[in-house]
């Protein structure tokens, strides 16, 4: 086996291009994704994110052509058109996404030619996905793959029927169910979600997601080209939300109100609106009040990015607790003005921290307790300090008023585990 032919050279923080292109389209629940490359790519990439779905679970089968020495000399074209056949015969999806990789990228294999050959013969959506990882970082791979969606999905079929109150939903990927919490609210307004990108999605749904009226986009660092390339082709305007904290869930559900009575649904969406908000409101706050006293004051770490980067602080700020520091690596020039909306003069971005600094922050006692992904957690274990999955690998969702509830109920039980008492205390020998 050629030198580094299993292992990856890409710097492991954020992902390679393909990483963040599979990220972005695995959540497509019932479509088969066939990587195109050593097996070691699809095994890192596989299931590494919680993203549920309400159905199908063919997502969450790893389908790869492990090429091997064989195919680096004579190309791997023939294995993959032989791969998407298998998959085809035995699991019939709606349609099959192939992902190029870099051993195959470099090897010249054309695996558009090899899709458009395998479409005809076999009468099914073959979608290439052209993103080998050494192209790039994660977030390019999560443009691409939005690319890739607009130029071979996106527009191909059309819904059973449409309403005035039809939207998308842009890069939310349904991390914990977080979809779901939100759904029950424009549900009870009589707004339907027609398509979700790509959280608990269907093919057929990103295929006539051009018929929505107006989207909210999530995580503009994922997928901002999607919604930016509707609006201009489709004429379907969107706006950047939230759905992490009481203030921007209410937020989110007036700006989408307000956009699909500007295209022509009825008006007493606003005041219907305005009620649901008062309601959920009232009733998550009655369900927050026994924790403000407990956790006011606290001193938070948030090494994340994003959205979450201010929609999160927006979050904690709301029930009392001090953002000492907020992670902005990840962030838009955009995320970086709301965080500095949000906190004012007192914003404390980091655009870097490292391991070293995190655990000085932490040891020093200038945060109670840290919010990351699961990469930082060894740091706060280390201070002797809590910590809490932020993360797409987390298994509880924030989203939405409930999923505050969710959030402020999980920092309770962390802060204040007798575990952190235990840890600090001196061995009996010291």
């Amino acid at each position: 086996m050629p030198a580094g032919f299993h292992g990856c050279c890409v710097p492991a923080a954020g992902g390679c291009a393909f990483d963040g292109a599979k990220i972005a389209l695995q959540p497509i629940v019932d479509v088969a994704h066939l990587v195109h490359g050593s097996i070691a790519c699809e095994g890192n990439s596989w299931d590494n994110r919680n993203s549920l779905s309400s159905g199908p679970q063919l997502y969450r089968t790893g389908f790869t052509t492990d090429i091997n020495e064989f195919d680096v000399v004579y190309g791997g074209e023939k294995r993959l058109y032989r791969a998407i056949r298998e998959i085809i015969e035995k699991y019939d999806p709606p349609a099959v996404f192939v992902y190029q990789t870099c051993v195959t990228a470099m090897i010249g294999d054309d695996i558009e030619a090899v899709c458009k050959a395998a479409a005809e013969k076999f009468g099914k959506p073959v979608i290439p996905v052209n993103i080998p990882g050494f192209i790039g970082v994660k977030n390019l791979g999560n443009k691409i793959a939005g690319e890739t969606l607009l130029d071979y999905v996106i527009g191909t079929a059309e819904p059973e029927y449409t309403t005035p109150c039809d939207i998308n939903i842009i890069a939310d990927f349904n991390i914990s169910g977080e979809r779901w919490q939100v759904k029950p609210l424009f549900d009870h307004l009589g707004i339907r979600v027609l398509s979700c990108l790509s959280g608990d999605a269907r093919y057929q749904e990103v295929a006539y997601s051009h018929r929505a009226k107006a989207a909210i986009m999530v995580c503009s660092r994922a997928m901002i080209n999607v919604a930016r390339k509707m609006e201009e082709r489709y004429q379907i305007p969107y706006f950047e939300g939230s759905f992490y904290g009481i203030g921007d869930m209410s937020d989110s559900l007036r700006q989408i109100a307000a956009l699909l009575v500007r295209q022509g649904a009825p008006k007493n969406l606003l005041a219907r609106t305005e009620a649901l908000i008062a309601v959920e409101e009232a009733r998550a706050w009655a369900r927050l009040e026994p924790y403000r006293k407990r956790l006011k004051g606290k001193r938070v770490l948030l090494i994340t990015g994003g959205v979450k980067s201010w929609s999160v602080v927006s979050a904690l700020q709301d029930i009392g607790m001090e953002v000492v520091g907020t992670s902005v690596k990840k962030s838009t020039k955009e995320d970086k003005d709301r965080i500095q909306e949000i906190m004012g003069g007192d914003a404390h971005m980091i655009d870097d921290m490292r391991p070293r600094e995190m655990y000085a922050m932490l040891k020093e006692a200038r945060a109670d307790i840290m919010l990351s992904g699961g990469r930082s957690q060894f740091v706060a274990l280390k201070a002797k300090m809590p910590w809490l999955d932020i993360n797409q690998e987390r298994h509880h969702g924030y989203a939405g008023y409930e999923g505050m509830v969710n959030l402020v109920q999980e920092i309770d039980k962390t802060l204040f585990n007798p575990v952190w008492e235990q840890v600090r205390a001196p061995a009996p020998w010291e």
